[in-house]
């Protein structure tokens, strides 16, 4: 009967994880595609840089939502493959191209004459991230913890991580249009390189180990 009610608890949590996952993809979908073409129409660096790292966060669930649904509720971790390991560099790369990005850009915004327009549509998209992101991380964080999962805590991380660039966002667009601050949103976008650069290299980091664990297994 233990037994039993033990299955059934790792089949729910199962479940669960993928749900949320589910929902990280197709949120994640929505705010890149509203970011990117926000961002594009004002003229707003911190919007485009917020979407395309939403993007890449798309890559980064959709890994662990395959690897969840491929280990099932009687596995806790599921081994790389050689797919995924390059799939890792190939993230890592687009974080650190992110990250130029924002720095040429906001270097050229805040030393040039022009300026981005405000965009209403950032404003609301930032609340609504903000709102939102903390609840999804905390509800993976406790999944993970009681599925025994790494990959699902490290998801929250990552989550909790994507709530600091709302705020960034939401600091950036916020204060140009209420305050018709030019220099705000620039600033805001150069606040989120910390965290995209420390993503990549923790991509990096997690590419290497599986280079470490495949040499060991070939030994």
């Amino acid at each position: 009967m233990m037994a039993a009610a033990g299955t059934l608890d790792r089949a729910r949590l199962h479940r669960r994880a993928l749900w949320l996952e589910t929902f990280t993809i197709a949120w994640n979908v929505i705010e890149a595609i509203v970011a990117v073409g926000a961002g594009v129409a004002s003229g707003s660096v911190a919007l485009v840089g917020f979407g395309v790292d939403s993007a890449i966060e798309v890559t980064s669930a959709l890994g662990l939502f395959w690897r969840l649904r491929r280990a099932g509720p009687e596995a806790n971790a599921v081994e790389e493959s050689d797919a995924e390991r390059k799939a890792l560099y190939i993230v890592a790369a687009t974080f650190f191209a992110l990250a130029a990005y924002i720095l040429y850009e906001s270097f050229s915004s805040l030393l040039g004459d022009g300026e981005p327009d405000s965009s209403t549509v950032g404003v609301v998209l930032a609340v609504l991230s903000l709102a939102i992101m903390p609840m999804l991380a905390w509800a993976k964080q406790r999944t993970g913890e009681d599925m025994g999962s790494r990959a699902l805590q490290a998801d929250a991380i990552e989550t909790w991580v994507c709530s600091y660039l709302s705020l960034a966002l939401l600091l950036g667009v916020g204060l140009h249009a209420t305050f018709g601050w030019p220099w705000a949103d620039p600033l805001a976008a150069l606040a989120m390189l910390p965290v995209i650069l420390y993503e990549g290299w923790q991509t990096v980091g997690e590419a290497r180990k599986h280079d470490g664990d495949e040499g060991e297994g070939e030994r």
